[in-house]
């Protein structure tokens, strides 16, 4: 029996069936039709919304346009009226979460060797190994998986310039991407407590590791647990030149013994994450927060700084109280030294019609300097 979830359909009257890819971890659909290039939009908007999924053999590109249609569909809803910004947060949620189901109806099958077999379809061999690995066989995936392996495979080929490092840093599909720069700047800025050592917690891209070693601190260590932020994170490193002042370890937040200096730029909103790919947005009850916080004392020598990254965004909806943030420190035997604001400069925050407008809008991004009492 296959470990893989597995996707049923009947086409020109023989029952096929292939393994199912979901990144997201959604389930396979239940129901599924073969739709080509005559499937009008609105049909196939009002099969999608129903639960039934579409197994495109047409033309590739119409299935795109297709794609797009229905996105311009799903915006027409009206949206649920909030009357507070943690309503405002949940019904955007579970607007994310609709769209997705039903932009995630629309798929296409792809063979063992990464390669879709429709009209004007592109190459995706490298997308899919870069984000897949080596392929165990054909499968069916939703459309939109696929034109979001295409765009990471695009981020990692070109990189992102990040002002404050004076260079690019290429994330992994799946791995979040240091878009959002006001945070490096603080990184940047901050007096050093120390040049001999320095731990950066969940490094993701290892941007952060990248920015303390560039400003001349000697060893720096970065933990991550996730396979392909390791990966990425040792790639661009390598990149940078840096692999001899950085060394990256598998760990669950801290590695062993003390350091001067420990960063962390923990997941900002305190939500359950609805896919995989999300952990880096959601820390559901604030689980690395309160790890990091609780453990950090722990592992600063003394006189060191603990430099704690985090946005205000869920104080402004609701999900976490200024008061309990400073609880959680207090509790874990730390006090703050001093705190660094910076207002986020990205375009959603000053973007009206953003349902989350009034709470990003009021946006604060801090550098939180801790210390063990």
């Amino acid at each position: 029996m296959s470990a893989h979830p597995v996707i049923t359909w009947n086409e020109a009257g023989a029952d096929r069936s292939a393994r199912w890819q979901s990144e997201s971890g959604h389930a396979a659909p239940k129901r599924v039709v073969i739709a080509d290039d005559k499937l009008t939009a609105d049909s196939a908007f009002r099969l999608a919304s129903e639960g039934t999924a579409l197994l495109w053999r047409g033309d590739y590109q119409n299935a795109r346009q297709l794609l797009q249609a229905l996105a311009r569909r799903i915006e027409r809803k009206p949206r649920k009226a909030a009357t507070t910004p943690i309503d405002a947060f949940n019904f955007h949620r579970q607007a994310q979460s609709q769209r997705a189901r039903t932009l995630g109806m629309l798929l296409v099958e792809v063979d063992a060797e990464y390669a879709i077999p429709l009209r004007r379809a592109p190459d995706i061999k490298l997308a899919c190994n870069e984000a897949y690995g080596a392929s165990t066989g054909p499968f069916v995936v939703s459309l939109r998986e696929i034109l979001g392996l295409i765009g990471a495979h695009e981020w990692r080929k070109n990189g992102v310039e990040i002002a404050a490092l004076g260079a690019r840093i290429h994330p992994y599909y799946g791995v979040f991407s240091p878009v959002r720069g006001e945070y490096l700047n603080l990184i940047a800025e901050a007096p050093l407590p120390s040049k001999k050592l320095a731990f950066d917690i969940g490094t993701g891209t290892g941007v952060i590791a990248a920015l303390l070693a560039q400003r001349g601190v000697e060893k720096v260590i970065a933990t991550e647990q996730d396979a392909r932020a390791l990966a990425c994170a040792k790639e661009n490193l390598l990149r940078l030149d840096l692999r001899d002042r950085v060394q990256v370890l598998e760990a669950d937040l801290f590695p062993a013994g003390k350091a001067p200096l420990i960063v962390c730029n923990p997941p900002w909103i305190p939500a359950r994450p609805s896919s995989a790919i999300e952990y880096a947005i959601y820390d559901p009850d604030s689980r690395m927060l309160r790890g990091f916080l609780n453990g950090l004392a722990a592992h600063l020598e003394a006189r060191g700084e603990g430099w704690l990254i985090l946005s205000d965004l869920a104080e402004h909806l609701g999900l976490r109280a200024r008061d309990e943030l400073l609880q959680m420190i207090e509790a874990a035997g730390l006090k703050v030294i001093a705190r660094v604001d910076t207002k986020p400069v990205h375009p959603r925050a000053t973007d009206v019609s953003d349902p989350l407008h009034q709470a990003r809008s009021a946006e604060t991004t801090s550098l939180w300097r801790l210390a063990a009492r």
